[in-house]
C-alpha cells in the first residue's frame, strides 16, 4: 500500500524516470541490500539522466543543425590544417562561456559545416542554445518578417541564442537591406552571445562581399576582434567519402 501511495505521489510530480527506477529496485534482491541514501540517490540519479537527455534533445531540434555531426568524430590531422590542442580546448566550450566567435575558413568541401555542426553538437550538450541558419536564407527570412511587422521580434529571438551559426557566408554580395540586417545581428550579439562563421573566403577578401566600407568595417569589428580562426586544407572531405564508396 505505501509503495502504490508512493508511485501515485511521484506520478502527480510528473517523475515517472523515478517511478520505473522504484519499481526495478522493488523487484530486485540487490537494491534491498542498499541503505535508503543510497536508493534515494539512485533514483534521483535517474530522474535527472532522463531530464537531462530530454533537454539535450530539445536543443538539437531547436538547433536545426545542418549535419547530425559529433565532436568525437573530428579529424584532427595536421594536414587538415587544425590543431589538436585548439580543438580539444574548444572542446571545453570556455569560448562559449566568454562569447567568443569562431571563423570556420577553407575551400569548398572541407568540411566546414561539418566541423561547425560538431561543435556546436558539443555545446548543445554542456548547456547551451544553439541555432544554424545559411546566412542567405536567414537574410531572406528577416525580409520577409520585415514586411509581415515581425522583424524586431525575429531579431530578438536570434539575440537570444548563445550560439548562432552562420553557414556560407560570402556566397552573394550584399544589398542595403540585408548588410543593416547582418549588423543589428551582430551588434545585438556583440560581448554577449557567440557566432560561428563558416566561409570559403578570407577574412581580408570580406570587405567586398559585404559592400559599403562604414557597414564593412562595423560588421567586420564586431566579429573578428574577439573570434577565433580556424582555416582548414586539404582535398575535398565529399570527394574522399564518394571514393570510400566506390571502392
Amino acid at each position: 500500500m505505501l509503495l502504490q501511495q508512493t508511485i501515485d505521489a511521484l506520478a502527480k510530480l510528473k517523475l515517472n524516470e523515478m517511478i520505473n527506477a522504484l519499481k526495478e529496485q522493488e523487484g530486485s534482491q540487490e537494491y534491498q541490500e542498499l541503505s535508503f541514501l543510497e536508493r534515494l540517490g539512485i533514483l534521483a540519479d535517474r530522474q535527472l539522466i532522463h531530464h537531462e537527455n530530454r533537454s539535450l534533445a530539445a536543443r538539437l531540434r531547436a538547433a536545426k543543425l545542418r549535419h547530425q555531426a559529433s565532436f568525437e568524430d573530428i579529424d584532427m590531422k595536421a594536414s587538415r590544417g587544425l590543431s589538436r590542442a585548439q580543438i580539444l580546448e574548444l572542446g571545453t566550450c570556455r569560448w562559449v562561456k566568454e562569447h567568443d566567435n569562431l571563423l570556420i575558413i577553407g575551400p569548398t568541401g572541407a568540411g566546414k559545416t561539418w566541423l561547425a555542426c560538431a561543435l556546436a553538437e558539443k555545446a548543445c550538450q554542456a548547456g547551451f542554445s544553439v541555432l544554424y541558419h545559411r546566412l542567405s536564407k536567414l537574410l531572406y527570412e528577416l525580409a520577409i518578417n520585415r514586411g509581415e511587422g515581425k522583424y524586431l521580434k525575429a531579431l530578438q529571438a536570434i539575440s537570444k541564442v548563445e550560439i548562432l551559426i552562420l553557414d556560407d557566408w560570402g556566397l552573394e554580395l550584399l544589398n542595403r537591406d540585408q548588410r543593416h540586417d547582418l549588423l543589428e545581428i551582430l551588434e545585438d550579439r556583440h560581448g554577449r552571445k557567440s557566432t560561428i562563421i563558416t566561409s570559403q573566403l578570407p577574412t581580408d577578401a570580406w570587405h567586398p562581399f559585404i559592400g559599403e566600407e562604414t557597414f564593412a568595417d562595423a560588421i567586420m569589428d564586431r566579429l573578428i576582434h574577439n573570434a577565433q580562426i580556424l582555416n582548414l586544407k586539404g582535398d575535398s572531405m565529399r570527394k574522399k567519402r564518394i571514393n570510400k564508396t566506390e571502392t
